[in-house]
């Protein structure tokens, strides 16, 4: 298998072939000697590479880690991907004519080959210990955030000191050299996920959004070659999982910073998996060269305070600020409904050069996420992005809305292998899905308490959702999927049970099962519940409980040990916190109420008489003048006291008898405001709202009774006659195309059996929210904040919900970090870092939930609190066995 690969000194040949025969496009370069004397071989390409440094660049870093040889794959191939390509390809001459490639193939040579000809899977370089061990990890050995250590036989040995080897020395160098660097990338495997940097900080930070679109986008190359998806995973800080790293070196510096994990295997079949993750990756970091230069000195200044303006059940109002440099630029408005997704044609919905943006017909109650750019009009060099906005619409006016998170004791996984720990597991481990030798086959059981939800809820939407946490244990490419089921929770007397679990027969299987090249860490996966779903969680509304089954793969292909998938619980040591806990949001109504109410009055008006009570009629007397027939309802049988909201009404009136009706007429009913009963001020009346379609005197003849539905409008209008507790005026008027005399259609007036009805159904909602929280004051206890404030006295409060954001007051529930919801006056932000200014939010809410305006406050330390970086224990021999380096 290894005679397909490269040796370091093919490389070199190639590389120094390609620089004979490509002089204006290649500079090939030895900035360092690793301590068995090899080279450390730079390459740089460039359109007019003598003028190379001047251009915005990006750096490659390859095979870092010894066995990891898809960095020196990647890069040979990238750069013949390159040579063939310039100049027929223009994608290639832009990226080559505005931007540097900095590549170093690989950056451990001697340990590449030692891997190469000896061990395949060593790690580390080749440094003599002087103790009878050898190597550094050179990816713990850069000066950020460095940790000694001293197990020198360790895989993750860091060195007696931070840049204490030849060859993270020559690329510090060579980085400090060249300000010209805006984008890097450290290329290793496995895991097929990307890593960008963070600055241990439990916090957002001003380039998130660049790092995560930046990765977003290369993923999104990589699955049109594949199909395959790529995760993107920033980890848990501070809990510090990776000491002295290159990524967050180059990151300290200024330089947008990621890992690319590439394959499940370090060194796969050449032929079918490496060939496959080279190619599908040129295009990727063909994109990320092309965009060098928008993350420069070069690039427009980020866009300023993007913020949402205002928020309703179909459309959001978004708003930011002019820049200095805003005369020559416009502004790109991304829109996708899924966090990490890319930034692309596909997802861009608006060009704009104003300073805000309505985005209309959306659907309510449902999540979306925001993004926002400068471009140049005339060098079309764009900006960095301005900080995500995350927003959720408000739910339509019968909807409510509920999610559900399971308890801690009602969530965890079996497995075949571990049956005398599987009750343990829950609440306390992550979710471990698959197969694997030491486990054998494991499920992941998820119970939700659904009788929270009231008894006559109608769902109208659900959906699951689960946080991919780490795929390092699927190592098969292309092997297995994973699924969610629903199981009767009658039959399952004991959740913690294997031998339940894996004999229970799905009632349902929830959409479509994810195959293994679709898994991504790091961003959620969701099941969103078709008709015939909604109906089996309408059923379980019953037993007060849904039980839920994750299965993936459960049997392993010869000479392999692990198809494992790790998701979160949200719970415990090894959960990322309430943020990343599996969900079940449930959009509802209710079972309407109805009411028919019979007409309490009605007149005919004509010109030439008064009034006539209790007759109803309409058409043209005999001077061809307009009858006007009235009805009017009381409404005081609805109680004023509670809010209504109205999901259907309608006018039926039946016709008696008709006159002289030579041509066809038609008869419209109209909403009406009348100030007194007579002719002229029916006729001049003011028209609030039609109901429904006209009537013809010829589908009288046939259907005598008719019914005129109330719209959305003329529902809303309704409501608001209901809350003034005024009585509801309909006019009934003719229309004809020719004229007519003494045409005249009577009907059943309010006192005939067959009397007018205005027919209204409806739900008992909330409509505005209760008041705001007061009070709101942050100091800071034992180095986090702690947050007071004063909840409304209000019957229907129910609790508020916390909000952090760094960038900019949290303007709505979803526009930041949730700290806390629930009944008290007081949380604490226990994750944040105390040291940065940051602003919180708080909302009150209902049971709808409708939210308040949120007090707002921002908060900056005055002292300087001390990060504690929490070092994770592992959960199992095989984790322990991954952050060994082993």
């Amino acid at each position: 298998m290894k005679k397909q690969y490269l040796s370091y000194q093919d490389t070199i040949d190639f590389l120094t072939e390609a620089m004979e025969m490509y002089p204006h496009l290649i500079r090939l370069q030895n900035i360092g000697q690793t301590h068995e004397d090899r080279p450390i071989m730079m390459v740089t390409l460039s359109q007019d590479v003598a003028y190379a440094d001047l251009k915005p660049a990006l750096l490659y870093t390859g095979t870092i880690h010894a066995r990891e040889w898809i960095g020196i794959e990647l890069a040979v191939n990238f750069i013949q991907y390159i040579l063939d390509n310039y100049p027929s390809n223009p994608d290639v001459v832009e990226a080559l004519t505005r931007n540097t490639l900095y590549m170093v193939p690989c950056l451990n040579p001697d340990g590449f080959e030692y891997s190469r000809q000896h061990f395949s899977f060593w790690r580390k370089n080749r440094r003599d210990n002087k103790d009878g061990t050898f190597g550094v990890d050179l990816n713990r050995n850069f000066g950020v955030n460095f940790k000694r250590s001293f197990d020198t036989q360790s895989n993750i040995y860091s060195g007696p000191e931070a840049f204490s080897e030849p060859e993270t020395q020559a690329i510090k160098r060579f980085v400090e050299e060249h300000k010209n660097i805006s984008i890097a990338l450290d290329y290793h495997s496995q895991g097929n996920v990307f890593f960008p940097a963070h600055k241990f900080n439990h916090e957002a930070e001003i380039e998130g959004t660049d790092l995560n679109i930046l990765c977003a986008n290369m993923a999104h190359k990589i699955h049109k070659v594949t199909n395959r998806q790529y995760g993107i995973h920033r980890g848990k800080p501070p809990a510090n999982l990776i000491h002295g790293s290159g990524r967050e070196y180059y990151y300290d510096r200024g330089i947008l910073s990621s890992v690319v994990e590439v394959g499940s295997r370090n060194i796969p079949d050449y032929l079918v998996n490496m060939t496959q993750s080279v190619n599908e990756n040129i295009p990727a970091l063909l994109y990320a060269l092309n965009s060098a230069i928008d993350y420069s000195e070069l690039a427009p200044s980020r866009p300023e305070n993007f913020t949402i303006k205002q928020v309703d059940d179909t459309q959001v109002e978004l708003v930011w600020n002019s820049g200095e440099d805003d005369s020559n630029c416009y502004y790109q408005i991304y829109r996708s409904d899924t966090p990490k997704y890319h930034c692309t044609p596909e997802t861009l919905i608006a060009n704009t050069s104003e300073n805000s943006f309505t985005d209309s017909q959306l659907q309510s109650g449902h999540r979306y996420f925001y993004n926002l750019r400068k471009v140049n009009r005339v060098t079309r060099i764009k900006s960095p992005f301005a900080p995500e906005l995350k927003i959720k619409t408000n739910l339509a006016k019968d909807e409510f809305s509920y999610t559900l998170f399971p308890a801690a004791e009602q969530i965890g996984y079996v497995g075949e292998l571990t049956k005398e720990f599987n009750a343990d597991h829950f609440g306390y481990n992550s979710l471990f899905i698959g197969v694997n030798k030491t486990k054998g086959i494991c499920y992941g059981v998820i119970a939700f308490d659904i009788d929270r939800l009231p008894e006559d809820a109608i769902i109208k939407d659900a959906c699951f959702s689960l946080y991919p946490m780490n795929r390092v244990g699927a190592k098969i490419e292309n092997y297995g999927e994973w699924s969610v089921s629903i199981l009767d929770p009658e039959e399952i007397t004991n959740i913690r049970s294997f031998d339940q679990i894996h004999q229970a027969v799905p009632q349902q299987t929830l959409g479509d099962a994810i195959c293994s090249d679709q898994i991504t860490q790091g961003i959620w996966k969701s099941w969103c519940f078709s008709a015939i779903e909604k109906q089996l969680l309408q059923q379980q509304l019953n037993q007060g409980r849904l039980l839920l089954k994750i299965q993936g793969p459960t049997s392993l292909p010869i000479g392999n040990d692990s198809q494992i998938m790790q998701f979160d619980i949200g719970y415990g040591r090894f959960g990322g916190g309430i943020h990343y806990r599996p969900s079940l949001e449930v959009i509802y109504t209710k079972k309407t109420s109805k009411v028919a109410i019979s007409a309490s009055d009605c007149h005919t008006f004509t010109l030439q008489e008064p009034p006539q009570k209790n007759v109803i009629q309409c058409g043209f007397d005999s001077d061809e003048n307009t009858v006007f027939g009235q009805v009017m309802f009381s409404l005081d049988c609805l109680n004023q006291e509670k809010e209504i909201v109205i999901t259907q009404a309608y006018f039926e009136i039946e016709h008696e008898q008709s006159r002289e009706i030579a041509q066809p007429m038609r008869f419209t009913v109209d909403i009406a405001e009348i100030d007194n009963l007579d002719f002229d001020s029916v006729k001049n009346r003011e028209k609030i709202e039609y109901l429904g379609y006209e009537a013809s005197s010829i589908g009288l003849s046939k259907s005598p009774r008719k019914s005129f539905m109330f719209d959305s409008s003329a529902r809303k209008h309704l409501e608001d006659v209901i809350s003034s507790g005024q009585p509801l005026n309909l006019i009934i008027r003719a229309t004809s195309a020719s004229r007519h005399k003494n045409a005249m259609v009577t009907w059943f007036n309010c006192d005939s059996e067959k009397c007018p009805q205005l027919v209204i159904e409806y739900i008992e909602r909330r409509k505005q929210p209760v008041a705001a929280p007061t009070d709101l004051n942050a100091t800071l206890v034992d180095g986090a904040t702690k947050l007071t404030w004063k909840k409304p006295d209000d019957p229907d409060f129910v609790g508020v919900y916390v909000v952090r954001n760094c960038f900019h007051p949290p303007r709505t529930p979803l526009d930041g970090v949730k700290l806390y919801a629930g009944k008290d006056e007081y949380t604490f932000d226990r994750f944040g870092n105390a040291n940065i200014p940051k602003f919180y939010s708080v909302f009150s809410y209902d049971n709808v939930p409708n939210y308040s305006e949120p007090v707002t406050l921002q908060f900056s330390s005055d002292s300087i609190s001390p990060v504690i970086f929490d070092e994770l224990e592992p959960q199992d021999e095989a984790e322990q066995l991954y952050r060994d380096g082993e």
